[in-house]
C-alpha cells in the first residue's frame, strides 16, 4: 500500500508540474490590430508614396538633362492615309515640305508588296524613298509580318493558306523580307529597318499571338545577312516592359502613349498611363546597361485614341486624348525622357484634320513643335 500510494503521488506531481509548465509557457494573447491603427498608416503612406514618386521625379530631372533639339520623325502609312480619304501622296509631300520632316519610317505590307504569290508591287513604297531622297530624309523601313496600323499583321491572303508558323508560311515570309532588302538596301534614303513591330505584343491587332521568340531570331539573322550594312531595330511590345523573347537588335524602340481609350475592363474609360518619366528614363539606363544597347521613340503618341475609328469621331471627342495642349504636353513629356531620337504617330490623321474637317490646329501645333527644332 505504502508502495501504491508513493507511484500514486509521484504521478500527481508530474502532471502538476507539466502544468505548470505548459501555464509558464502558454502565448499571451495577442491584441488584435485595430481598425483605426490600420486606417492611421494608410494616411501615412500614401502621402509618403507619393512624395517618395515626386523625389525620384525630381531627382531623374537632374541626373538625366531634358532632350531640347531632338531628331523628330514620324511615321507614314499610305494604307491608313488612304483609310481616311487623305490623298495621300499630297499628305506625304507635306510631311516632307510643309512640316519639314527628315526621319520617316516607312512601311512594307506584305499583302501589298506581294498581292500575289511572286507577283511584286512596290510602286507606291519606291514613290515614297525616291520623294525622301530628293530632300535628304532618310528612312527606317518597316519590313516582316507585323508592321504599324490596324489591323498589325499584314499578310496576303494566298499566305494564310498554308496556315500561320508553318514551314510553307515562314519560308514565303521569308522570301518577301529577302525581297524588300535587296530592292533597297542601295536605296539613298535607306537609314535602317525595323523588324516585326511590338512582335511581342499578344493583345492589341488581328493576329495569330505573339511571335514566338524562334521565329523572330530566324528572321532577325536573315536580315542582317540580307543587309549587313544597316541596322536592324526593334520595338518593345508595351510602355512598361523589358526586352524578352526576342533577339538582340542594334537598336530598341518603346512608345509612348498618354491617353487612350480603355475597353479592356467591364468599364470603359479614358485612361492615362500613370507611368511617370523618370520610370521611362529609368527603363531605359537598364536596357542600356543589360542589354548594351540604346534606346529611342519609335512611336509618341500625337493622335487621338478613342471608343471607335478616330474619321468617326467628332472633333470634340478627339480632342479628349489629344487636343493642341495635349500635343504640347506629350512632346514635353517626350523630351524630359532624354532620348534624342523620337518618332511621331498620327501624320496621316493631322493631315485628315487640316484638309476634310478645316482645321489646322493640329498641323500648326505639331509643326510649331517640330520646326522649333534642328535636325
Amino acid at each position: 500500500m505504502k508502495t501504491l500510494s508513493v507511484i500514486i503521488l509521484t504521478i500527481m506531481a508530474r502532471k502538476n508540474s507539466g502544468g505548470a509548465k505548459n501555464k509558464r509557457h502558454a502565448k499571451k494573447p495577442q491584441k488584435k490590430f485595430s481598425l483605426m491603427n490600420k486606417w492611421l498608416l494608410i494616411a501615412i503612406a500614401i502621402p509618403l508614396g507619393f512624395f517618395i514618386l515626386l523625389g525620384l521625379s525630381t531627382a531623374s530631372d537632374y541626373l538625366w538633362s531634358k532632350v531640347k533639339n531632338p531628331n523628330y520623325g514620324v511615321s507614314f502609312s499610305v494604307k491608313y492615309a488612304k483609310e481616311l480619304g487623305n490623298d495621300w501622296q499630297a499628305n506625304y509631300k507635306a510631311l516632307l515640305d510643309d512640316m519639314g520632316f527628315k526621319n520617316f519610317r516607312l512601311m512594307s505590307y506584305w499583302d501589298e508588296g506581294e498581292p500575289q504569290k511572286g507577283l511584286y508591287n512596290f510602286a507606291d513604297l519606291d514613290w515614297q524613298m525616291d520623294e525622301a531622297a530628293k530632300r535628304g530624309a532618310k528612312v527606317s523601313l518597316a519590313i516582316g509580318f507585323r508592321q504599324p496600323r490596324w489591323p498589325e499583321c499584314h499578310q496576303p491572303n494566298w499566305a494564310k493558306d498554308f496556315g500561320y508558323g508553318t514551314d510553307e508560311w515562314q519560308a514565303a515570309l521569308n522570301n518577301y523580307i529577302t525581297v524588300v532588302q535587296n530592292r533597297y538596301k542601295n536605296h539613298p534614303a535607306l537609314a535602317s529597318y525595323q523588324l516585326e513591330n511590338e512582335a511581342k505584343n499578344a493583345w492589341f491587332g488581328e493576329c495569330p499571338g505573339a511571335a514566338s521568340t524562334d521565329r523572330l531570331i530566324e528572321e532577325f539573322n536573315l536580315a542582317k545577312q540580307n543587309d549587313p550594312n544597316h541596322p536592324v531595330f526593334m520595338s518593345l511590345s508595351d510602355q512598361h516592359g523589358f526586352p524578352a523573347g526576342q533577339p538582340v537588335p542594334d537598336k530598341y524602340g518603346f512608345s509612348v502613349y498618354r491617353i487612350v481609350w480603355n475597353d479592356k475592363t467591364p468599364i470603359h474609360f479614358y485612361l492615362t498611363y500613370p507611368t511617370p518619366v523618370w520610370y521611362h528614363r529609368a527603363r531605359a539606363a537598364a536596357i542600356k546597361i543589360i542589354k548594351d544597347r540604346d534606346i529611342f521613340i519609335h512611336e509618341l503618341q500625337v493622335e487621338p485614341w478613342g471608343p471607335s475609328a478616330t474619321k468617326d469621331l467628332t472633333i470634340e471627342e478627339q480632342n479628349r486624348s489629344m487636343s493642341p495642349i495635349q500635343i504640347e504636353r506629350n512632346f514635353n513629356f517626350a523630351k524630359r525622357i532624354g532620348r534624342p531620337d523620337i518618332y511621331t504617330w498620327g501624320g496621316e490623321w493631322w493631315y485628315w484634320r487640316k484638309n476634310t474637317l478645316n482645321d489646322p490646329s493640329i498641323w500648326d501645333s505639331v509643326k510649331q513643335e517640330v520646326q522649333g527644332h534642328s535636325y
